[in-house]
């Protein structure tokens, strides 16, 4: 009841918002990527980033480089956009990108890429591939326009290479519209589809439409991660359960949102647990609330622990994505129809980087995170990508940081 004089928008809406900075952005011929060439005529490298010391008091990030691709670069005369994950299959030394385009600009796809850096920067991005999502008819996944009885349009969110397999597991937030809800779909590497994931009871669009409880439309399956030993899959929700609480206001954290721990030999959810979601930040903006803040990527930490993405935007301010490490050691919420305080202990959660603090260009609409390989040095190096949403006024931005580990005390 709070949140009645605000005005929430969905991730997709961001476009009309920007329409007038795209058409600022003007228009020229697309860039087009072949296999095996670099980023488009349009992008930009960062340089590198200054020296930085050997160790910090607590474990940091440092920008080594970060890429842009405007919205004019194509491949295989598709454009290129709407980048929602990566994921580093060391298998093949690629990285996989799943793309939340609904079947609009081509059938439902991800790509495959390889990713030059070292200690000097990020030098460049290389899509090589781009693989078809088949849908469980074995029929490429068709537009909302020609949608086939029976068959959800996606909204692919979340993509994970199955380790020591040649299947990989995506996630679409659904197709509310059309009665379909969220989906955890395995598919093999080429993109044919296996088989279904079951999801538990409260992640599932209710049989019933009703307004108090169930997902959120465009709220819903946006983070995976793997664990280090190879046995687990977690997935994570972008915001609240409506029956868990509101989204974030201003000054106001969200409801808790949920994170399912999966046994992968079984395929089957064994635990859960909460996560609270960041407040709105407080301005003095005279601007109605066109605001969204969630998880937007969850990745493996070492046993124990996640690194948890908060995207969030908000009309003025534009975008921002702050990144965090929490405990998975929080109260099991698998069997709980609803989170009410004092009956769970939500995730412990620790701020590693505000992405605004990064050295970035700009901060864009982050929503992919993996590790990739190991600088020579031995250091860490976690790679994000933005979804620019098919919008002139945003970029697919590619983004190399380092971690700076802890000093021996």
């Amino acid at each position: 009841m709070r949140h009645n004089h605000h005005i929430f928008i969905t991730k997709r809406s961001w476009l009309a918002i920007a329409v007038v900075a795209g058409v600022l952005a003007g228009c020229g011929h697309p860039a087009v990527l072949q296999p095996g060439i670099g980023f488009g005529a349009d992008a930009q490298v960062s340089p590198s980033s200054p020296p930085v010391p050997p160790c910090t008091d607590q474990a940091s990030f440092h920008l080594l480089g970060e890429t842009r691709w405007g919205p004019d670069v194509q491949f295989a005369s598709v454009p290129v956009g709407g980048l929602s994950s990566i994921d580093y299959n060391a298998t093949d030394d690629r990285y996989y990108l799943v793309s939340d385009d609904r079947a609009a600009h081509d059938s439902a796809r991800f790509y495959t890429a390889r990713i030059h850096y070292d200690a000097s920067g990020l030098h460049s991005v290389q899509l090589d591939d781009a693989r078809h999502l088949g849908a469980p008819d074995d029929q490429p996944y068709a537009p909302k326009r020609a949608a086939r009885a029976g068959v959800a349009v996606p909204d692919p969110e979340a993509l994970r290479v199955l380790p020591g397999s040649q299947r990989i597991v995506w996630s679409s937030e659904g197709d509310f519209a059309r009665g379909f809800g969220p989906e955890l779909n395995e598919a093999t590497l080429d993109g044919r589809w296996q088989q279904a994931w079951p999801l538990p009871p409260q992640l599932q669009l209710p049989a019933r439409n009703s307004g108090s409880i169930g997902p959120r439309n465009n709220m819903t399956l946006e983070g995976m991660a793997i664990s280090d030993d190879q046995k687990t899959l977690w997935l994570a929700m972008e915001g609240a359960l409506k029956q868990d609480g509101p989204l974030p206001a201003r000054g106001v954290p969200g409801g808790p949102l949920r994170i399912t721990q999966y046994d992968i030999a079984t395929r089957q959810p064994q635990r859960q647990i909460a996560y609270v979601p960041d407040a709105l930040p407080v301005d003095n903006l005279t601007l109605p609330l066109v605001a969204v803040n969630g998880v937007s990527e969850i990745l493996a930490d070492g046993p124990g622990h996640l690194l948890v993405l908060e995207r969030s935007y908000v009309l003025g301010t534009g975008f921002s994505a702050r990144l965090y490490r929490i405990a998975t050691d929080a109260t099991n919420t698998l069997a709980m129809d609803a989170l009410v305080p004092g009956q769970f202990e939500p995730a412990s959660k620790t701020l590693l980087l505000d992405l605004a603090q990064a050295g970035l260009q700009t901060v864009d609409n982050i929503e992919g995170m993996t590790w990739g390989p190991r600088l020579a040095n031995g250091q860490r190096v976690l790679l994000l990508v933005s979804d620019n949403n098919f919008n002139p006024a945003e970029v697919t931005q590619f983004i190399a940081l380092a971690e700076t580990p802890t000093c021996p005390r």
